[in-house]
């Protein structure tokens, strides 16, 4: 027969019963799996920190946490690749993405998506960005006869929609005083179509992100004829966190920045080796990867959350409220958030504080090639990254550099590349694409644009020269 307790007695021993469950709860959830899922956009190269070199290097797994309520959890890392920001955003919205990276334009629509959907999204950090605007740029098919984006009055002109770049041609269009479809007519149109529409001329003008303004006049089939520097508004790069994710696994976020740090420090210190890398992963040219990523690059790669890119954020949704993307506000504040950023920054030792007030380039500490000296001016730097060697040259003169790679190609060498910096906006130059002033003295002064080296031969007097009147001087200088 069987035995019967005591009420008390029973009660008391569900009590203990339900206490060893509650004891055992702990151990199940940490030995749960961890889904990591990571949107990428491995052609926008900026986001090369924040996604392709995180995933290619294996930095991840270095850093997520293992010890506390992690002590047994497993982690299933999912990487998904994207060309643009809005499909990125969709499978965030969905549920199917964690973390993600684009620009501050996509990214404020990211924002919105998930705010739409009654739910958040946090901009936890930035990854590269150019305070002046630069790697947004617009080009034209090699022989066109347009100089500047002046010149585009009455063409069309194509962009890929809800793009960082398509924010970019609106404030252009806006500076000049037109309408679109009125003084201008803007398409829609994707990097991979705009490349084969500038190859056949069958576009007029193309608007684009990082880094297809500096991909396609490199593969020699358009000509930049404006960069986001021009139009003086910060833009950047960045990564986004499912805000239900981040408040659940915080460490997990912070982990991620940490390794998007370690990613930074080790192209900072190599960026020759890892532009070869992502031209591997990407078939994106790792002379077009150091354009951007090399000191003095078109952007810097900044962790930090700076006045102007909370402000870039801010611009880009007021954008968006303009193309009709956005029907109400956002509260910026809580749609940025550096909490992650400064835990995985103390993290790994880095101050901050000092590196939010830091809005120099990326530096270039370094001695002149031909004469051993430090170079102190970086507004005159050019560089030659010469076939067969693993590190770029820099010289404190393009004059200089020009002489050098006459010099090497008489002993039979090659440039891979060639690069200067615009004396007005200090961006850097493919130097084979340049406009040049040589004054009275000699010294050359490069320039993206025909009319900025007219506007300072003027000025300050001296010719005008394209790169085959350099090369004049120096007749063995080749073009590539």
């Amino acid at each position: 027969m069987p035995q019967r307790f005591p009420l008390t007695r029973r009660l008391a021993t569900l009590l203990v019963a339900a206490t060893a469950l509650g004891a055992a709860a702990p151990v199940s959830a940490r030995a749960e799996t961890i889904r990591v899922a990571i949107g990428t956009q491995d052609t926008t190269i900026n986001c090369a920190t924040g996604g392709l070199l995180i995933r290619e290097l294996k930095l991840l797994e270095k850093f997520l946490p293992h010890d506390g309520k992690y002590k047994d959890a497993t982690y299933d890392i999912q990487w998904r690749n994207f060309t643009s920001g809005a499909p990125l955003t969709n499978e965030m919205v969905a549920g199917k993405l964690d973390l993600g990276a684009m620009a501050e334009f996509p990214g404020s629509l990211n924002g919105y998506a998930f705010a739409k959907a009654g739910r958040r999204s946090l901009f936890i950090s930035v990854l590269s960005g150019s305070l002046r605007g630069s790697g947004n740029g617009i080009v034209v098919p090699k022989e066109s006869a347009v100089q500047s984006f002046g010149d585009l009055k009455g063409r069309t002109i194509s962009v890929p929609f809800a793009s960082t770049a398509h924010g970019l041609l609106l404030r252009a269009v806006k500076a000049q005083g037109w309408e679109p479809g009125r003084d201008v007519t803007i398409i829609t149109q994707a990097p991979e179509v705009a490349g084969a529409a500038l190859l056949a001329n069958k576009i007029e003008a193309h608007a684009d992100f990082v880094p297809f303004a500096e991909l396609f006049p490199w593969r020699g089939f358009a000509r930049k004829i404006y960069d986001g520097a021009q139009a003086n508004a910060p833009t950047f790069h960045g990564a986004l966190a499912d805000g239900d994710y981040a408040e659940k696994y915080p460490e997990i976020v912070t982990a991620y920045l940490r390794a998007a740090i370690e990613a930074d420090r080790l192209i900072a210190a190599e960026p020759e080796k890892y532009a070869e890398l992502i031209e591997r992963v990407t078939g994106i040219e790792a002379e077009v990867s150091y354009l951007f990523h090399g000191p003095l690059g078109l952007q810097t790669r900044d962790v930090t959350w700076k006045p102007a890119y909370r402000q870039a954020v801010k611009t880009a949704f007021e954008t968006l409220k303009l193309l009709k993307k956005a029907d109400s506000d956002i509260d910026l504040d809580r749609f940025i958030d550096d909490r992650f950023i400064r835990a995985a920054a103390a993290q790994a030792g880095l101050d901050y504080e000092a590196r939010l007030k830091d809005e120099a380039p990326s530096a270039l500490t370094t001695n002149d090639a031909a004469t051993g000296q430090p170079i102190t001016d970086p507004s005159r730097v050019a560089q030659l990254w010469i076939r067969g060697e693993s590190k770029v040259r820099h010289y404190a003169t393009p004059e200089a550099a020009f002489a050098a790679l006459a010099d090497l190609e008489k002993q039979g060498r090659e440039a891979r590349a060639v690069y200067a910096q615009d004396r007005n906006t200090g961006i850097k130059l493919f130097a084979t694409q340049a406009w040049y002033v040589r004054d009275g003295q000699g010294q050359l002064g490069a320039f993206l644009l025909k009319g900025d080296a007219q506007g300072y031969a003027a000025a300050h007097g001296g010719e005008v020269l394209d790169f085959a009147g350099v090369r004049a001087g120096h007749p063995k200088l080749s073009a590539r």
